[in-house]
């Protein structure tokens, strides 16, 4: 394996390479753009890079299911650490290109909705079409075959582009998840303000199958940060699970959780327990805090040695 290696959805001047490049490890690391999600995470389970810098999320249009679905399938994988991005687009064109001369534009699909009010109010007449990445895009316009490319400012220079506008978001405040990914191993150790990622197969399709899964949460005190479904490729109505929640697999109640989970589904994946991007601490209710948990584990204890 080359630990030295680090893959990402390039090409070179995505959002993925600039959400890898503010994490301090990056600056020793080889980085490699790949063609695909799918081509950066086999790069990691095939030995060829220590880990992989993907989108799993984004504010305005949800999970990334690419990234989703790859998580769940193959050879298994861990989530070991997450970045949170704010995301704004800048129209890069060929030097000497007017707003009016742009008639073509491109982006990578999950761009389009987060620029279509500004594309419809500036650019009505203009046709989109879909890129691999908005670096990908921003390459096409370099060739010729656009006339525009939604994309990061910081991608013009690349590519040779003029950034005609700037700061174009429809949503305020709009932001990209990516996960750095490697081969499973150790979890890290908790911080106190970490999240714990899993996939679920339901063991079977009953009613209240969904909710046996969301009481395992529940009354454990464990807050669900994100659930997601996926089909599972078996047939229409066949779903798996992707959910994040508060905490860290070594705190009690998440790790009862898990055990919960693993009693009720066909199957789960642990995806990693990982510090938060924004390094907000879980709320505990004194009652299921680990001295809640151990107190009565011990009372237990006594009672089957009958000092109950």
């Amino acid at each position: 394996m080359s630990a030295s290696r680090y893959t990402y959805l390039g090409p070179a001047g995505t959002f993925t390479e600039a959400a890898l490049r503010t994490l301090p490890e990056a600056a020793t690391r080889e980085l490699v753009p790949m063609v695909s999600v799918p081509a950066a995470l086999d790069a990691v389970r095939a030995g060829e890079a220590a880990a992989a810098l993907v989108p799993i999320e984004n504010s305005v249009e949800g999970g990334v299911t690419t990234t989703l679905d790859e998580l769940a399938s193959g050879e298994p994988l861990m989530i070991y650490r997450e970045v949170l991005l704010p995301i704004a687009f800048a129209l890069l064109v060929r030097p000497g290109t007017e707003l009016a001369d742009v008639k073509t534009v491109t982006g990578h699909p999950v761009a389009q909705p987060q620029v279509r009010k500004w594309l419809a109010a500036q650019l009505p007449n203009a046709v989109w079409e879909s890129a691999a990445s908005n670096a990908d895009g921003a390459r096409l316009v370099q060739e010729g075959r656009y006339d525009g490319a939604f994309a990061g400012e910081f991608a013009a220079a690349t590519y040779g582009l003029t950034p005609l506008v700037t700061d174009i978001h429809d949503a305020q405040n709009a932001a990209t998840r990516f996960v750095l990914v490697g081969r499973p191993a150790r979890p890290a150790a908790p911080t106190g303000a970490d999240k714990t990622s899993v996939v679920l197969w339901l063991a079977a399709d009953h009613p209240g199958a969904l909710l046996e899964l969301l009481q395992e949460y529940a009354v454990r005190g464990v807050s669900m940060m994100r659930i997601e479904s996926r089909p599972t490729g078996e047939g229409i109505g066949r779903y798996c699970f992707s959910v994040d929640c508060e905490g860290h697999v070594t705190d009690r109640r998440v790790g009862e959780v898990l055990m919960g989970l693993k009693r009720v589904c066909r199957d789960v994946r642990f995806l990693g327990s990982y510090p938060r991007a924004d390094a907000v601490g879980a709320t505990v209710r004194p009652q299921v805090t680990d001295a809640a948990f151990s107190e009565a584990s011990d009372w237990l204890a006594r009672c089957l040695d009958g000092r109950g």
